[in-house]
Parts: C-alpha cells; sequence; structure tokens
C-alpha cells in the first residue's frame, strides 16, 4: 500500500510538471515555425526552420536590442536598489526598538491593501511636478515603495540572532558595519526570494511604464511586444511567440539561477522561532 501510494505520487507529480512545462515548451517550438503548421490541426509541436525568418520580422516590426536593453536596465537598477531599501527597512521593523514601530508597520501592511491602479493617477501628477516624465527613473522610483518587500525582509529578519548583532557591537562594529558584513551575508535566501520578485515584477510591467513613457527609443520589453497584437484578423503568431519566448527567457533563467534562495527565503519569512 506504501509502495502503491509512492507510485501515485510520482504520477501525479510527472503529468504537473507536463502541464506545467508544456506551455512554455509549445511557446518556444512555435517560434521556429510559420502561422499555418501553428494553427493546423494537430498543431507541430517539433522544431521548425523558421526561426531565422521569424526573428528578422520581429526585428523589422520592433526594436529589439533596444527595448529588451531598458527592461534590463530598469529591472537590474530598480532589483538593486530594492534590495539595499528593503533589507534596511526590515532590519530596522525587526531588531531596532523605536517608537511608533507598531503604527509604521501598520500603515506598510495596511498600503499592500491598496489596488496599484488607483495609485497610476496621483503618481503620474507627481512625475509632472517633479519633471520625471518620460524617463526610466520614473519608472523606477515609485515602485520601491512596495509593502511585500519590506514586509518579506522584516519576516526574515526576525529569525536572525540577535546574539550575533550585539556581539558586532561589542567588538566596536557600527551599525552599518552590522548591517553590512554580519547580517546581509546570512540572510542570502531571503535576499534570493527578493531578487527573483522584483526582478520579475519590473521586467512584466505593462501599465505604469505604459503610462509614463512616451518615447519610443524608451518602450521597455512589454510594451514594445503589445505593438505586435495588430490586426485581430491577421495576426502572425509565429513572431508573437518568438517574441514572448524572448522576453520570457530572462525570467527563467534568474529564477533557475536563484530557486533554492527563492523557496529557503520564503520560508525562512514563514515561521519565527
Amino acid at each position: 500500500m506504501k509502495k502503491f501510494g509512492k507510485i501515485f505520487c510520482y504520477v501525479v507529480l510527472i503529468i504537473s510538471a507536463f502541464l506545467s512545462l508544456f506551455p512554455f515548451y509549445f511557446m518556444f517550438v512555435s517560434g521556429t515555425n510559420t502561422n499555418n503548421q501553428i494553427l493546423s490541426v494537430p498543431p507541430k509541436l517539433t522544431p521548425g526552420s523558421e526561426l531565422l525568418n521569424n526573428f528578422s520580422i520581429l526585428s523589422g516590426k520592433v526594436d529589439l536590442l533596444t527595448s529588451t536593453f531598458n527592461t534590463l536596465f530598469v529591472s537590474v537598477v530598480y532589483t538593486v536598489l530594492a534590495l539595499l531599501l528593503f533589507s534596511a527597512a526590515g532590519y530596522a521593523l525587526a531588531k531596532f526598538e523605536f517608537k511608533g514601530k507598531g503604527i509604521v508597520f501598520g500603515f506598510i501592511m495596511g498600503s499592500m491593501m491598496i489596488p496599484s491602479l488607483v495609485m497610476y493617477v496621483p503618481l503620474f501628477e507627481m512625475m509632472i511636478k517633479l519633471d520625471m516624465t518620460d524617463s526610466h527613473w520614473a519608472v523606477i522610483l515609485p515602485l520601491l515603495a512596495n509593502a511585500f518587500g519590506i514586509f518579506l525582509m522584516r519576516q526574515n529578519m526576525l529569525n536572525f540572532p540577535t546574539a550575533l548583532i550585539e556581539a558586532g557591537r561589542i567588538d566596536g562594529v557600527g551599525e552599518v558595519g552590522i548591517f553590512a558584513r554580519i547580517v546581509l551575508p546570512n540572510i542570502k535566501p531571503a535576499l534570493g526570494a527578493l531578487v527573483i520578485y522584483m526582478f520579475t515584477s519590473m521586467w512584466n510591467n505593462f501599465m505604469w511604464p505604459l503610462i509614463i513613457l512616451g518615447s519610443e527609443d524608451k518602450y521597455t520589453l512589454p510594451i514594445a511586444l503589445a505593438m505586435l497584437d495588430g490586426n485581430p484578423t491577421n495576426k502572425d503568431y509565429a513572431v508573437i511567440l518568438l517574441a514572448t519566448a524572448v522576453a520570457t527567457l530572462p525570467i527563467l533563467i534568474i529564477f533557475l539561477v536563484f530557486q533554492k534562495q527563492f523557496v529557503a527565503g520564503v520560508m525562512g519569512g514563514a515561521v519565527k522561532e
């Protein structure tokens, strides 16, 4: 009976993995085929010979290099700044005692209940007053007010041994030194989880860059690829799926690199000793 249960578990896992990975496989394979092959019944599920031709059409419709660079720039800069700000905020909320700490944390958590859509108008007005519209910094800076990142880091910081911090203070290490040399190196799983979440959220961000960016040479990849939609009765699905594969590939790489840290970081913030 126990052996049967294990076999059943493996079968379920294999089927689940197939159902999860098949859309990605179909997307990548379809980028190498023609429209007729994709829309045939049944569709062609093996790699074709149209990859270079589809890529040439895609490059002619979209400035792929510029939009990819723009997306990479805002994603990397945003992720680096988010790591510094959210880890520092989480450290302060977890390990320092100050008046009103509970109220501050309550406001941060309460902000998670505000839909992002209702913030676009006041944020847009703010960017106009700061003369920052149509710039990549206007995409990055408003999104640094992210309550989930602070919450994730605080929950992980709660599990960090306070004795190590006190030992650093006794040895004469300053607060910045303790944070940079003792705390951060020991919470790599949480930082890995934060990297995946923040990089992915910025890479896939569509609505806010669409609102704040007006120049085509500053468009990010999601906006540029949205321009491929075209005529609903005459879509080039092969090119669209190839473009989607190009946009998805960096996310898959980031996840594969940081997947262990992501799982450990999320679990680390789930339980307080």
